[in-house]
């Protein structure tokens, strides 16, 4: 069952909360607490915004599949025999079982539960022991379709059949990628991070959106990059973040020889962030998946110039993995513990007006955004 917010819910959650950032508070509490809203976050946010599935490298050929799940809900994504990219529920319409698992090659789609056939369009060819049925023909049976898009160099699935292309929403998001990734399209995957996080996704998102932590939480990163160079500007459904590479030695991980001297990160509404460290050229996709009020699971994808990570990618990788992630981790865990107190209810956005890492302009953006779909769920 859908749950939809009142609207004095609504009235309730936005208290605070104003479009000047340096007049505005923070998302209550409540918002990364309170299970119902994660219900309707399920609908009002996953189930209609696009979201990240996996680099095109996966379904550049014919046959070639993924599956994946959106908002709970079980998706396949299918390159057909005309090269077109089709994304279904993947759900068999006799008796609703899964089709496909995984990812690989297939020249149809069989469910493994009653062998009904069909092919790569979603199109019904075979349902065995059928002839003697009355009123049914296998031409009057399809999956039920996905709006799918390749964008980037990745390709995203949106539930919503209403859904403008992820082109037309994100505006100027994937000129300014390919700007400082043009090369973002061969890229192959090299190396895969997963994390399992005691805290809601909004905080998750909320940390990676802002640098005012850093400085006192991530010395060595604060190394990496020339913190003075640091700049947060914020779009329609994404925002991005841009830095030199540091001039000197850091901590970090080795970029004496890196031909990519920029630190470029883009955060697109909600969930995906794409980032492109000093180093070789690559590009490192952050997927942020709500598993609860209260969880988050986390995936890091690797995607680098050869299968293999060079040494220094190898370094930046464990870095990332042993050092920078332990310590997120730890600090959007104890915020969501300390939310769980009666001692918090929202907190004040910080704001440069310069744009600066130190601002937290791109969360109060976050915010705006998050409430907007809120907004949209009471009045639906």
């Amino acid at each position: 069952m859908t749950v939809r917010p009142s609207h004095d819910d609504f009235t309730r959650i936005s208290e605070g909360f104003s479009p000047e950032p340096s007049r505005s508070h923070s998302l209550k509490a409540e918002a990364y607490t309170d299970p119902q809203w994660m219900e309707v976050e399920r609908a009002a946010i996953f189930g209609c915004t696009w979201q990240w599935v996996c680099h095109v490298e996966k379904l550049r050929e014919p046959g070639a599949f993924v599956t994946v799940e959106i908002a709970g809900q079980p998706i396949c994504i299918v390159r057909d025999r005309e090269a077109s990219l089709r994304a279904f529920y993947n759900v068999c319409k006799h008796r609703a079982h899964e089709l496909l698992r995984g990812e690989g090659r297939t020249t149809k789609i069989m469910c493994p539960y009653h062998a009904w056939t069909y092919d790569l369009t979603g199109q019904l060819r075979r349902a065995p022991e059928t002839e003697n049925l009355t009123d049914f023909s296998v031409n009057d049976v399809c999956l039920d379709q996905v709006q799918v898009e390749e964008f980037c160099g990745f390709i995203f699935v949106n539930l919503d059949p209403a859904a403008a292309p992820l082109a037309r929403q994100s505006g100027g998001l994937e000129t300014e990628v390919r700007q400082w990734a043009p090369d973002i399209d061969q890229l192959t995957f090299g190396h895969r991070l997963t994390y399992d996080i005691r805290s809601n996704w909004k905080n998750v998102v909320d940390n990676f959106l802002e640098c005012y932590h850093c400085p006192t939480a991530h010395k060595d990163f604060c190394t990496l990059v020339d913190m003075d160079t640091y700049e947060v500007t914020t779009h329609g459904i994404y925002s991005s973040h841009m830095a030199e590479a540091g001039k000197g030695s850091n901590t970090a991980y080795d970029v004496s020889n890196a031909k990519v001297r920029t630190h470029a990160v883009w955060w697109l509404w909600p969930t995906t962030c794409l980032m492109r460290y000093p180093g070789r050229s690559s590009i490192i996709v952050l997927n942020i998946i709500p598993a609860g009020h209260n969880r988050t699971l986390e995936t890091y994808d690797f995607f680098l110039e050869t299968p293999e990570p060079d040494a220094a990618e190898q370094e930046a990788i464990r870095y990332l993995d042993e050092v920078l992630q332990v310590e997120d981790i730890n600090l959007v865990e104890s915020v969501q513990r300390g939310m769980e107190t009666p001692a918090f209810t929202q907190g004040r956005i910080v704001h440069d007006p310069a744009g600066s890492a130190k601002s937290e302009h791109a969360v109060h953006h976050f915010h705006g955004l998050v409430l907007d779909a809120y907004r949209q769920a009471v009045v639906a």
